[in-house]
């Protein structure tokens, strides 16, 4: 095992909005204070009461997808939690991962493709 699922993110335009959305289907709290993520605007999370945590991500441009129109695909991306962000990356790059962005100036994540081109982060836990 590399790493633990952190969260799911989903882009969207608004994210303070997508948050309460989400927790008047699942229930939960909006923006519990965690020190994985920063909030922000362009930032939301919800922790369930199960555990799950979602989290929303503003995007410039947002395009929502069209079911199923492959034009317009479904978006987010995983995070996942990882003791030492070098040796995980080392890890995932070995399965076939490929960095999108290394990250810089201590920040604590970086982002990777998985094979088929879908976006994931690496979280320092």
């Amino acid at each position: 095992m590399i790493a633990d699922l952190q969260c799911v993110v989903l882009d969207c335009p608004e994210p303070a909005e997508l948050a309460a959305f989400y927790k008047s289907l699942l229930g939960g709290t909006v923006n519990q204070p965690d020190p994985r993520w920063a909030l922000s605007d362009a930032w939301a999370t919800l922790h369930t009461a199960s555990g799950v945590v979602l989290a929303f991500q503003r995007a410039a441009d947002y395009r929502p997808p069209r079911w199923p129109d492959p034009a317009r695909p479904q978006q987010f991306h995983l995070d996942f939690g990882v003791a030492d962000l070098d040796r995980a990356e080392k890890q995932v790059l070995a399965q076939g991962a490929a960095v999108l962005d290394a990250g810089t100036g201590g920040r604590s994540w970086r982002i990777y493709a998985d094979p088929a081109g879908h976006p994931f982060c690496l979280v320092r836990h």
